[in-house]
């Protein structure tokens, strides 16, 4: 008998167990929010993932066969160990048990140690929709019993990153050793980043203006560039190392 078809589409790398998996619901998303923090624990040696939910098929500019190629020669530059693609529809992520399901049956298959996921705040309802869906998704898949493929895995960490609104963090990560990489990675989707301004997010100044949040974060971090992120539960410190 053969095995149930996989719900995603790889579109770099290889299927593996991830040390860090960041959920971006569409193309860019991961390397605006969090893309410094994934290139410095690639740089480390850590196995780091993107699965995007949606191949952005609404979004103004691009179209989603040119966005998959900009999306896996960002991983490259990246240094990511595996990319994938849900394909649920653009514009309408939000928490339902098939889309539950197949995210679940995605965790399983990648197995991440750490989940990073876009913070609730954000204005934009697939952003708010991705939080919502990973919490079920979360739950069910470690749940024996699930009617889902694969074996049950245990998400250890979920952590949250800034989109388009503010957040109030509780874990702050130096990025300034990996900012050419960065903006790299952010340009390389070209079709969204060398047009006209459509948003305060698509646009060619979309370097420059996220950077002066790395800065704004980096000035309370103490540290020229910083990523921003949130905890839901509090996070284990080793008070020598403060």
């Amino acid at each position: 008998m053969s095995s149930p078809a996989r719900p995603f589409d790889t579109i770099f790398g290889q299927v593996r167990p991830l040390d860090w998996l960041c959920l971006a619901p569409h193309p860019d998303d991961a390397e605006i929010g969090a893309g410094g923090t994934l290139i410095r624990l690639a740089q480390a040696g850590r196995a780091v993932g993107i699965l995007e939910l949606s191949r952005g098929e609404r979004g103004t500019q691009g179209t989603p066969e040119v966005r998959v190629a900009e999306c896996a020669r960002a991983a490259d530059i990246m240094g990511l160990a595996w990319r994938g693609q849900l394909g649920l529809p653009d514009g309408e992520l939000r928490d339902t048990l098939e889309a539950a399901h197949a995210l679940a049956a995605t965790l399983r298959a990648v197995r991440p140690r750490v989940l990073v996921v876009p913070h609730h705040h954000d204005r934009h309802p697939d952003h708010f929709g991705t939080y919502h869906l990973s919490k079920r998704a979360v739950h069910l898949a470690q749940l024996k019993k699930a009617d889902l493929t694969g074996e049950p895995h245990r998400v250890s960490r979920v952590l949250l990153y800034q989109g388009n609104a503010d957040i109030r963090p509780t874990l702050l990560v130096d990025v300034e050793a990996v900012q050419d990489t960065w903006a790299a990675a952010v340009l390389a989707h070209q079709s969204q980043f060398a047009g006209a301004a459509i948003s305060e997010t698509v646009t060619p100044e979309i370097v420059e203006r996220r950077r002066a949040r790395l800065t704004y974060w980096g000035t309370l971090a103490r540290a020229r560039y910083a990523e921003a992120f949130e905890t839901e539960d509090p996070l284990l410190a080793d008070p020598l190392a403060l």
